[in-house]
């Protein structure tokens, strides 16, 4: 496990917080403004801009968000430098080893990321996710784990309600990467899509979590804001995509993504991998979900984050015997070296947190 060099884990940090500088101003243009709207009690920062047809209203965000309130009063002040930026992302690709994605995939997260996805508070997961942790942990991470023929996104079903906007059809925006792409119908609802997928089968797939019970599973949830997609929802989500954090994928001059936070990710696989079945797919899939989970829980203890590990971990936890019999079984797929940084981990970690290890017994 080798720590970035200092200089290019300050040049990735200069490269987020330009890229989110410029992916704001690249959203919302110069000739409109910022209003803060009253929804349900709370407050949501809305975008008015001029168009051909009148003027259009776009949600932004909480107007609790420190980051968004920064860059809305810093608006007039803000540049888009792509040429700089470019330079930047080839440097920590070159130079630093830095995880990417491969081009096609990059290109899909961009386009959907012009599109507002992100925007609209939806999170990128599985993969194209892992590949972002290396840039936030400053931890370079092997890319033998990096492979994949998908991505997929999800999002709270709340947000996709509340929000009371929308990214253009989904089909219409892959296509414009892929004109192959295409709808599957869903097998228990064929009038709604939770994935495309295009001639070469590289799929796109959207999920939300399914907070009720294991009926509503295989149902696809209707998500207003995702351009007439619908998602899938899946147990254990809710606690991936809680609080992501934003961060950069190094393609072209830098995409401005949600990810779920590495700690919860790790966890997160090690549950998923005890879900798996036992066919040949389902333990490829396992050893990769078992694989990942143990690189972050060595990269955090690494970067001396092992009391970011023990929340994410005690949180999981403590929500029942389902959830404690499900990372029991995923850490034993994790393999001597994996379970020993994990059990480490939650020694040092758990302290710092004010819990007792010994509660926990993996």
């Amino acid at each position: 496990m080798k720590e970035i060099d200092l200089v290019y884990r300050t040049m990735f940090a200069e490269l987020v917080q330009r890229s989110l500088d410029g992916n704001f101003k690249t959203d919302f243009p110069v000739e409109g403004r910022f209003v803060s709207v009253p929804v349900k009690g709370n407050e949501y920062w809305y975008f008015d801009y001029p168009t051909e047809t009148g003027d259009k209203r776009i949600y932004v965000g909480p107007k609790l968000d420190e980051e968004i309130a920064k860059r809305v009063n810093a608006f007039q002040e803000i540049k888009n430098d792509i040429r700089g930026r470019r330079k930047l992302v080839s440097t920590l690709i070159r130079e630093a080893r830095m995880s990417a994605p491969e081009q096609f995939t990059g290109d899909i997260v961009e386009a959907l990321s012009n599109a507002g996805i992100f925007r609209l508070r939806a999170v990128l997961i599985g993969t194209v996710a892992f590949q972002t942790y290396s840039g936030i942990l400053g931890i370079r991470l092997p890319s033998a784990v990096m492979q994949t023929g998908d991505a997929d996104f999800a999002q709270f079903h709340s947000i996709s309600v509340n929000v009371q906007d929308t990214i253009p059809p989904i089909l219409e925006v892959l296509r414009k990467v892929d004109g192959s792409f295409r709808q599957v119908p869903h097998q228990n609802d064929p009038l709604r899509t939770t994935q495309f997928q295009n001639s070469d089968r590289y799929k796109v797939e959207f999920l939300t979590p399914n907070i009720g019970s294991d009926d509503l599973a295989g149902k696809p949830a209707e998500m207003p804001a995702l351009g007439g997609a619908a998602a899938e929802p899946m147990r254990f989500l809710d606690y991936l995509i809680y609080e992501p954090v934003r961060t950069v994928l190094l393609h072209k001059s830098g995409i401005v993504v949600n990810v779920p936070t590495p700690e919860r990710y790790a966890v997160h696989k090690l549950i998923v991998s005890a879900r798996r079945r036992n066919d040949s797919n389902g333990i490829q899939k396992r050893d990769k979900d078992a694989e990942q989970a143990g690189l972050l829980i060595e990269a955090l203890i690494a970067t001396r984050r092992q009391s970011d590990l023990a929340l994410a971990f005690a949180e999981a936890w403590k929500r029942g015997a389902s959830w404690q019999e499900a990372i029991r079984r995923g850490a034993s797929f994790m393999g001597t070296k994996g379970r020993d940084a994990l059990i480490t981990g939650l020694t040092e970690g758990m302290p710092q947190i004010g819990d007792d290890t010994e509660a926990y017994k993996i």
